[in-house]
């Protein structure tokens, strides 16, 4: 059953044209220190640990996500993946900035590549909402970019002489903070190397900003089919009327629509929750792909579950859940090493 449509009080009495349109939402972001103390209480907000997260990490929710839950409840799943959390720098269980080794492995700027047919190109470092679990935080520290066109030059360059890579990731951030014109850029220069088969497109805008997928988005991803579409809810509050409308139009458009969650402490570590999300996903007609063990990212420490767990919560959806809608449960290794599988004993 989806989530209801945002009540107009919900919305602050806001214009549908300008509730609808994603640039409005883009543009009225909470993202500083004052919007964080409307959210949460001056008192709270102006705590030193807060204080200090923001310093450290930046923060920003869409009006959109912000209407799909109460940020004054702290156990709400959706507020904690997107609220700053003190733990974020007073907790540390030994995580690193960059546990998969992608800096290492980034030949050009803009440019990582971990396997020999595919590699990953960093558009931007810029989200819609930040997620406070992203594998990515260490991008934070800079001030929000984008891709360069000599950048993006340099990249394409790199991938013409490397005929083995076959598919090219647009990742970030989020790429589609870009514009249309943009994004149709970079993904036509990629797309017209000839050894480069298939693009993906890595984004959280259907969960948190359903509005940025447009006709004319469609159509620009149309053009430039073969195009596969990956995108992360992680809890099944999150699939509303909007996102399922939004996941509709690119699938209508001809482009596949596959699911990447992370396994979130407080969030879906718990079997009918994530029963519910994987059933939630399968009813929209997005593909449940991977269920992802958070990666151990300094700054996320609150929100890892041990393995254990997550293979006891795996074996029993594996009894009881349809095997259409199950994700493979894989941790991301350092390096090459890529995506190792996660499964109870009983199943070995």
């Amino acid at each position: 059953m989806l989530t209801k449509r945002t009540s107009p009080k919900q919305r602050g009495q806001i214009a549908p044209e300008l509730w609808d349109d994603w640039r409005w939402q883009f543009r009225n972001r909470r993202r500083t220190p004052g919007g964080l103390g409307d959210l949460l209480g001056s008192q709270i907000a102006q705590a030193n640990p807060l204080q200090r997260v923001l310093r450290v990490y930046r923060w920003a929710v869409t009006p959109y996500y912000l209407s799909l839950f109460d940020p004054r409840d702290e156990a709400d799943p959706l507020r904690l993946q997107c609220i700053p959390d003190a733990r974020e720098i007073t907790f540390s269980a030994g995580g690193t900035e960059d546990p998969l080794e992608e800096d290492s492995h980034s030949p050009v700027p803009g440019l990582i590549r971990r396997y020999r047919d595919r590699c990953l190109v960093t558009v931007t470092n810029r989200c819609a909402v930040y997620c406070r679990h992203c594998n990515r935080k260490r991008l934070w520290h800079r001030k929000e970019f984008d891709l360069s066109d000599p950048e993006t030059d340099a990249i394409a360059r790199h991938i013409e002489k490397t005929p083995a890579i076959r598919e090219v990731i647009f990742s970030g951030g989020d790429p589609l903070t870009l514009s249309d014109v943009r994004l149709e850029r970079i993904l036509a220069r990629l797309r017209a190397i000839p050894h480069v088969e298939i693009l993906r497109i890595g984004s959280r805008m259907p969960v948190v900003l359903p509005m940025r997928i447009t006709e004319r988005l469609c159509s620009v991803l149309r053009r430039c089919r073969p195009v596969w579409f990956l995108t992360q809810f992680n809890h099944p509050r999150e699939i509303t009327r909007e996102a399922a409308e939004a996941c509709e139009r690119l699938l209508t458009a001809g482009i596949p629509v596959l699911n990447q969650s992370v396994l979130l402490r407080g969030v879906n570590d718990d079997c009918r929750t994530m029963q519910e999300l994987l059933y939630g996903l399968e009813r929209i007609c997005v593909k449940p792909y991977y269920l992802f063990q958070c990666d151990p990212v300094q700054g996320t420490d609150h929100f890892r579950v041990e393995i254990w767990e997550g293979m006891r919560m795996m074996e029993k959806l594996w009894k009881t859940t349809s095997g259409l809608c199950l994700p493979r449960y894989v941790a991301d290794m350092p390096g090459t090493k890529g995506k190792v599988p996660l499964q109870p004993v009983s199943f070995l």
